[in-house]
Parts: C-alpha cells; sequence; structure tokens
C-alpha cells in the first residue's frame, strides 16, 4: 500500500462522532491522536462527553455514551503524564474512512480541536510540513 502525503493541518470528518469539516494539526512529535471533548465523566461504568465546544461552529451540544473506552497515560510535551480516556472511532480523510484511537482531552486553548498522532500515521502517511488541506482541496473538486 502506498503511503499518501499529507500536510501539517487539514479538515477531516468524524462519521461516527457526527463531526464534519473538523480542523486537524498533523502532529508527528504526538504518539496519540487527541480529540477536545467538554464534560467527560465516568457513570454507571459508561464514558459521557461532548466534542467541541460552544465556540466552535460545529459544535452540537450533543452528548456522547461510550461503552468501550480506555484508560492511557499521556505524556504531554512539558514532561507531565496524565491520565486520560481514550475511545476507538472513525476518521474520513481522502475520501477514504480509517479507525482511529481518540484521546479525550481539553483542548478548548488550542488553535486546532483535534490533534493527529504517529499511531494513526504510521504506514498509511508521509507528513509535509509545506503543504496544508490536501485531503478538504480534493473532496471540493
Amino acid at each position: 500500500m502506498s503511503k499518501k502525503i499529507i500536510g501539517r493541518i487539514d479538515k477531516a470528518e468524524f462519521p461516527q462522532l457526527n463531526l464534519q469539516e473538523i480542523a486537524i494539526k498533523i502532529d508527528t512529535g504526538a504518539y496519540t491522536s487527541s480529540i477536545h471533548c467538554e464534560d467527560i465523566h465516568e457513570e454507571n461504568g459508561e464514558l459521557h462527553c461532548k466534542f467541541l465546544d460552544k465556540e466552535h461552529p460545529n459544535y452540537n451540544h450533543k452528548s456522547f455514551i461510550f461503552k468501550e473506552y480506555n484508560t492511557i497515560k499521556v505524556r504531554s510535551s512539558n514532561g507531565i503524564a496524565q491520565k486520560r480516556y481514550e475511545i476507538k472511532s472513525t476518521i474520513k480523510i481522502f475520501g477514504k474512512t480509517y479507525k482511529i484511537s481518540l484521546s479525550l482531552s481539553d483542548r478548548k486553548e488550542m488553535k486546532y480541536p483535534v490533534l493527529i498522532g504517529r499511531k494513526f500515521l504510521n504506514n498509511k502517511f508521509i507528513v509535509d510540513p509545506q503543504l496544508k488541506d490536501l485531503s478538504f482541496n480534493a473532496q471540493q473538486r
């Protein structure tokens, strides 16, 4: 399978989460991928959360409930490890749907609500930091 070139930023869909045209940042320094979430809590063995926040144009106020999820340790760029919840979902990019694991985190202060890490990129993509929106622009044709 040949690897697709992806730029440093793009837009993607998350079909299972009902999210379209979400800005993503490709981060080869990050191992895991993460998505901006609010109101994350466990209740009766289920994980509840809301994706994005009211500042985001695609925010839909919808609460999601996951029966299957993991707890992982993520070490941030400043070296501090934190416990995060991780869900399995799908991402649609370059017209193709892939499985992806997403850690849930508060990215309110970040420019991009989704960070795509090496675990997802490996064996699928080559990153060219000079380029951007290759998938998004390909879908617009």
